[in-house]
């Protein structure tokens, strides 16, 4: 895996776009020694109703072991609707190849027959067929138009199943070789306690990763979900390694996080300017700073590993010329070719479309008092170890601009070469360093500041504080003395920033990870007076088996009828496990 690494990184030197051209047979030989990956999804549909959520819990696979991919640290969720079209996309972050999260569904997205795909970056270089795709089919009674389930050109009958979900077995078994459901009853009243257990027999054999999901039964025939039993079946025989020739063009893998690439141009020759240090900062208390070199083509590219909480970034030429500076998207497939299940509705669902969508217009109403908790995210160190010395501006008499500030505040840090640059003053009591007059690295809340010269007269009534940090840093193929980091006292400057030789654009979030709302009844509980329509009773996608039993409670609704208790998920050593029992509720 490190060899190969190394060998992704001196593509990217030479290229920098997440698709390359694979130029002789030793690097392809190079390229096909990565294994391919393989995805499969467990979530709560087929059948969802405008204003409901889809939980997915993501399992991203090596193709050659089964196991959890190492490979991608990235992957792609979309719902594509019968032209092609991805409704939404959602990025998540892998975490030891697995990921979870749920999309809402708008009142503004149509009835029809929809495919749910997943995929990483690398899993585009097979085409259509290794990704993951499963159906769904969206109600949305809110909409007067219904001719996309109602007008199918072939009306499914009530016993032939749909095409796209012939595999499916739905299997119904509550126990297997590896693992048993048990609940301490098979009938419950509403707002009943119920006491799960999952045993498993075989010790470390069953020891992995699953996800739990309690739901009430699909009361649509002839549907439901891809379990991992037959994703495992029918992803038996899929790609080991990517299928290219030399002189094709290769998406290649986020192996190190998110991959961000772009272009420079000589803005008067619209050539590509190589061999240029290009400055990359996402701005904000919690910055990142990036620097990347064009290579001969005025690529360059990085990753960022690290969740950024800004959505701006910034791209800055920080040599001297006149440029273009172009960000680039990553590209995908053409989804149109994808074909969706022909499922149709029959008149004697009215009645059950109509209930539900009252009971989820209901349960929205409370909606805010049952909120799921995002799990935080790893703080950010800005200085990566170092230990600034902080100025609060407050704890001193102000001075009118930037300049005048480090001439009677800061006696560590000054402009330098008739006020064309900012240094910082080395630290040779504590350290025995050669001396240098290098500039400092300089930040407006992030921002990084190419020309020092250009806020000696900021206004520092403005600034909140300031951080320095005297040591001796290296950006790109330059050399700094100490690092200057400007707060503003809003924390607004990005807003009103430009400059040469810059771009700006916005980034998209990677879905944040959360804590799903359980609910609990007692005696005293507020929630006792209030409707609960749930048909999704309990949905754990994070469940790691490394003992002989798992157990958990959860209580019904004010829902009667079937509910289904479903796992999904791989054992370690990659042997699928999908289970199913089946509960009342009287």
């Amino acid at each position: 895996m490190k060899k190969f690494l190394v060998i992704i990184a001196i593509i990217l030197a030479q290229n920098g776009f997440s698709q390359y051209i694979v130029n002789d047979g030793t690097e392809l030989l190079s390229l096909q020694n990565l294994p391919q990956e393989k995805i499969y999804v467990h979530h709560t549909a087929p059948v969802v109703f405008t204003g409901e959520y889809v939980f997915y819990k993501v399992y991203c696979q090596n193709t050659q072991n089964n196991r959890l991919s190492a490979i991608s640290s990235l992957v792609y969720l979309s719902l594509i609707n019968e032209s092609g079209e991805a409704i939404f996309k959602n990025k998540l972050k892998l975490y030891r190849g697995m990921a979870s999260g749920d999309f809402f569904l708008t009142t503004s997205i149509p009835s029809g027959n929809y495919k749910l795909i997943a995929y990483t970056q690398w899993m585009l270089n097979n085409g259509l067929k290794q990704i993951f795709k499963d159906d769904i089919v969206v109600i949305n009674p809110y909409l007067s138009d219904q001719g996309a389930l109602l007008d199918r050109p072939q009306p499914l009958k009530v016993d032939e199943p749909i095409k796209s979900v012939a595999y499916k077995k739905n299997v119904h078994s509550s126990n297997n070789s590896i693992f048993e459901i048990k609940t301490n009853k098979t009938s419950f009243l509403s707002r009943a306690k119920v006491t799960l257990e999952l045993k498993n027999f075989k010790g470390k054999l069953g020891h992995g990763n699953y996800s739990l999901a309690i739901q009430k039964k699909c009361d649509f025939e002839n549907l439901g979900h891809l379990t991992s039993e037959d994703y495992a079946e029918q992803f038996l025989k899929a790609d080991k390694t990517i299928n290219k020739s030399v002189g094709d063009s290769i998406f290649l893998p986020e192996q190190r996080g998110e991959l961000f690439f772009g272009q420079l141009l000589d803005k008067k020759t619209k050539q590509p300017a190589p061999d240029k240090n290009v400055v990359i900062s996402i701005p904000g208390k919690e910055y990142l700073l990036k620097v990347a070199v064009t290579n001969a083509d005025g690529n360059f590219y990085t990753y960022f590993k690290r969740d950024y909480k800004n959505s701006n970034v910034i791209v800055q030429v920080i040599d001297e010329g006149d440029f273009e500076v172009i960000i680039k998207k990553k590209s995908s497939l053409d989804f149109s070719k994808l074909s969706v299940s022909n499922f149709s509705l029959d008149k004697k669902y009215r009645k059950l479309i109509e209930k539900r969508s009252i009971y989820n217009q209901i349960q929205n109403n409370f909606f805010s008092i049952m909120p799921d908790s995002i799990l935080p995210k790893d703080a950010i160190d800005i200085f990566d170890g170092g230990t600034p010395k902080i100025y609060k501006l407050n704890d001193y008499t102000r001075f009118p601009t930037l300049q005048e500030t480090f001439v009677e505040i800061l006696n560590n840090v000054g402009y330098r070469s008739a006020g064309d640059y900012i240094r910082v003053a080395q630290e040779f009591l504590k350290v025995n360093v050669e001396y240098n007059d290098f500039p400092a690295i300089v930040l407006i809340d992030g921002v990084f500041i190419p020309q020092h010269s250009k806020i000696k007269d900021f206004d520092a009534d403005l600034i909140d504080n300031i951080k320095v940090l005297q040591d001796r840093l290296v950006l790109g193929s330059k050399q700094y003395q100490g690092l200057v980091a400007i707060e503003t006292l809003n924390g607004d400057f990005f807003n009103n920033y430009s400059n040469d030789n810059t771009s700006i654009s916005d980034l998209e979030f990677s879905r944040k990870q959360k804590n799903y709302y359980k609910h609990k009844y007692s005696t005293d509980n507020r929630m006792n007076r209030i409707p609960d329509y749930r048909d999704i009773l309990l949905w754990l996608p994070n469940i790691s088996i490394t003992d002989n039993s798992f157990s958990e409670e959860f209580f019904t609704s004010d829902i009667k009828g079937e509910f289904e208790i479903i796992l999904e998920g791989f054992t370690t050593y990659g042997k699928p496990v999908s289970l199913k029992k089946t509960i009342f509720v009287e």
